[in-house]
């Protein structure tokens, strides 16, 4: 690998000087190769990610963000935009390019007599959970605390609370957006409409939010928590969760699969989290999901929303090795749930996992063509996630997860989740967005006719 350095796309190097100027009308910090910390700057959650960029702008505000736009068009630069850096294709880091790294950029402002909050775009999750919950709010956002919120809400963002309060997409009410043109604009339902539209759930094809402007709602204690039961069981499992959650209530979200224990027994199990006022009423919609056979372990209990929204934290181990395929199903079909076993059995981790999420609620009553999130009618996704310490043995857990994928195809929608799609083809991130694909490539011919923002799930300008 040639030595890193900051390069034009077209692979020539950027002189010095032009760096040294662009250091000195910038706030925050500037790191590039040679500097210490630049190891550091360049790691992401996914080890399996190893990129060199020629600069890191690590961004202080907004107006640090339209230096380093500014710089990145003066200079042909590829641009990668960073803020929690928790996608698994590391779409957050480049090679030789720039990386425009919100990740300083944090804050939250909460609001709770509109019950709004401002939040800024280097945020995680956890950052907005801690602020939020002072005032008994919440903001639907993913189920990781380490994520970004900027990432997640951009691609639909789906978490604990979708079925009674929609993707975070949903919830988005304004943004403020750094433009491939280096402008600063406020987007919402009245100012640049059409943008509005993109943004929910057209990923980072359009530009860089800097700041969100999200609704809240009510939530504070939850009956939530894991149960866990013996893999050879999985199989019924999954069709008795089947059935519960047709008829289940919004208030209830649960998914289901087969994992292993933190000692690696394989096992199988749903996690769910009940959202309602009233926690006994919770106990009784949630009964089913407990009571099935034998749990060998049952921790549904009411908790704070913040400690249910770290639950699942401690199974994405940071700087892992991960690979992740995805599908929406059809439906969950017993054949489905049959090869669903068959291949997660076959897992060669034990960190590695297949679980099935059931949506449909507040996120299926939302047009497919409201929002850029195209995939409303589909209610049942399938993550597999391939998940290992040794980077020699990247090859076979790769092999495990889209050989599963390959066998589910049958079952398949033909749809993806954006936010779950690892380094796929054009073909299937155009499949993610399903019948918005050509308003998105319009939008992006308006907004982003060169294709500055290229390192995402890309949607290139119409022509």
């Amino acid at each position: 690998m040639q030595t890193p350095q900051l390069r034009r796309r077209d692979g020539t190097p950027v002189n010095a000087a032009v760096v040294e100027a662009f250091r000195e009308g910038f706030a925050g910090q500037v790191i590039l190769p040679r500097d210490e910390g630049y190891d550091a700057a360049r790691q992401i959650w996914n080890a399996s990610i190893d990129r060199h960029p020629g600069l890191i702008a690590r961004c202080a505000g907004t107006a640090d963000v339209v230096h380093a736009v500014k710089l990145a068009r003066a200079n042909n630069l590829l641009v990668a935009v960073r803020s929690g850096g928790h996608n698994v294709a590391g779409r957050a880091l480049c090679d030789d390019g720039i990386v425009i790294d919100l990740s300083a950029m944090t804050g939250v402002f909460v609001d709770p007599q509109h019950r709004t909050v401002r939040v800024r775009g280097g945020t995680t999750l956890g950052e907005l959970d801690r602020e939020t919950q002072l005032h008994g709010l919440a903001v639907p956002t993913g189920v990781i605390p380490r994520t970004g919120i900027a990432g997640l809400a951009l691609g639909g963002g789906v978490g604990w609370l979708v079925r009674k309060h929609g993707l975070t997409c949903d919830n988005l009410l304004s943004c403020e957006v750094v433009t491939a043109a280096g402008d600063v604009i406020t987007v919402d339902a009245d100012t640049h409409p059409d943008l509005f539209w993109g943004l929910r759930g057209g990923g980072g094809n359009f530009g860089i939010v800097t700041s969100f402007l999200f609704r809240a709602h009510p939530v504070s204690v939850v009956l939530g928590g894991l149960v866990i039961y013996p893999r050879e069981v999985a199989g019924a499992l999954l069709r008795h969760y089947r059935e519960v959650m047709a008829t289940a209530p919004d208030e209830l979200t649960a998914y289901a699969g087969l994992i292993s224990t933190p000692e690696g027994m394989p096992a199988t199990a749903v996690a769910l989290c009940y959202s309602g006022d009233d926690i006994e009423e919770g106990e009784r919609v949630v009964r089913p999901l407990r009571s099935f056979g034998t749990p060998l372990l049952d921790a549904v209990q009411p908790m704070p929303f913040a400690a249910m929204q770290s639950m699942l934290d401690a199974a994405f181990l940071d700087r892992s090795y991960n690979y992740w395929k995805s599908t929406f199903l059809t439906a969950l079909t017993d054949e489905a749930i049959d090869l669903i076993v068959e291949y997660g059995n076959r897992a060669a981790s034990p960190l590695s996992g297949a679980v099935v999420e059931f949506y449909g609620g507040a996120y299926s009553r939302v047009g497919a063509t409201d929002t850029a999130y195209g995939q409303r009618q589909s209610v049942f996704n399938l993550g597999i996630n391939a998940q290992w310490t040794d980077p020699a043995d990247g090859d076979r857990h790769i092999a495990w997860a889209r050989t599963m994928w390959d066998a589910l195809q049958p079952h398949s929608s033909g749809g993806y989740f954006l936010n779950f799609l690892d380094n796929e083809p054009a073909d299937v991130v155009r499949a993610a967005f399903g019948p918005n694909y050509a308003r998105l490539a319009e939008l992006k011919a308006k907004y982003d006719p060169t294709n500055f923002f290229s390192l995402n799930q890309n949607v290139p300008p119409a022509r």
